[in-house]
């Protein structure tokens, strides 16, 4: 029997707590857990209203991984769920808006994956995101550099934007956008990676084609589309290292000369979370939100 433990007045069963799902460094799904629990303060806001969808790899990363989008069997009827529009008729996600629902998706072993838009107002986009993913042998090093042009370049149209370890090999950015909808903000994201190609010819594609890729950053701008979801700020993803996406300073963009330098694991969070609180906290103010030109 998985022991039954209390989170805010709910009945959360936790399994297997002793189960290694990281060889390389030894993890436990306790461990595991303990991370979600502790990091909650700053994660919950992220998932908050939005649609999750689920990576599960619950025998660890290099068992069998699984991607759920529907309400999972089995979840519990005190876990919010919302009904929201696919292509192929609507569809039930869930929504995790408290520490208990969290505990029983992390007891899942689960990688959270969010929507630009929330539940409320499918219709919206409210994230601009844009996913730089190098192309070996570039790095988080060359994603970087990416990045501080795409700031410079969404600052000069009144955009601020944030950045964050992708927990694989890239970098995420972020902004608070209003008044659009995915297919404008795709449109949007779309041309400027354009223009960092065009600016960065040595440096930048902003086509998926693998051919293209070698030694240079992919701009992901399709990750805007109302059906698309990116990783979630703080989730640990499923690699071979219990790596976690991890808001960074722009300082720490500037200042970075080794892909190392971007490896955030579960331990090293809680201390940077000390120091700086939510880098991306920004995100919820509405006022900061800025209009597509």
């Amino acid at each position: 029997m998985a022991p039954i433990t209390e989170v805010e007045g709910r009945r959360v069963a936790l399994s297997n707590l002793d189960k290694v799902l990281y060889p390389e460094t030894g993890l436990t799904k306790g461990e595991l857990l303990h991370y979600y629990a502790t990091t909650a303060g700053v994660l919950l806001p992220h998932l908050r209203d939005r649609p999750v969808s689920f990576l599960r790899y619950p025998d660890g990363p290099d068992g069998q991984v699984f991607f759920s989008k529907n309400v999972p069997p089995g979840t519990p009827d005190w876990v919010t769920t919302a009904e929201v529009p696919r292509s192929e008729g609507p569809a039930r996600m869930v929504l995790v808006q408290d520490l208990a629902s969290l505990m029983w998706a992390a007891n899942l072993v689960t990688e959270f994956h969010t929507h630009q838009w929330t539940a409320a107002d499918p219709d919206e986009a409210d994230r601009l995101v844009f996913d730089l993913d190098p192309g070996p042998p570039a790095t988080v090093v060359h994603c970087c550099e990416v990045a501080l042009w795409l700031r410079e370049r969404l600052a000069a149209d009144g955009i601020e934007a944030y950045a964050k370890t992708s927990g694989a090999k890239g970098l995420h950015l972020l902004a608070g956008v209003r008044g659009a909808s995915s297919e404008r903000v795709s449109e949007y994201a779309k041309a400027l990676a354009v223009e960092a190609e065009r600016a960065l010819p040595r440096l930048v594609v902003h086509r998926m084609t693998r051919s293209l890729r070698p030694g240079k950053v992919f701009v992901d701008w399709s990750q805007n589309a109302a059906r698309k979801t990116t990783a979630t700020p703080y989730t640990v993803r499923a690699r071979a290292v219990p790596a976690v996406s991890t808001p960074v300073t722009w300082e720490e963009v500037a200042g970075c000369r080794r892909a190392e330098q971007f490896v955030f694991r579960t331990q090293d969070v809680g201390p940077r979370v000390q120091d700086h609180g939510d880098l991306l906290a920004p995100l919820f103010e509405r006022r900061r939100a800025s209009a597509l030109p």
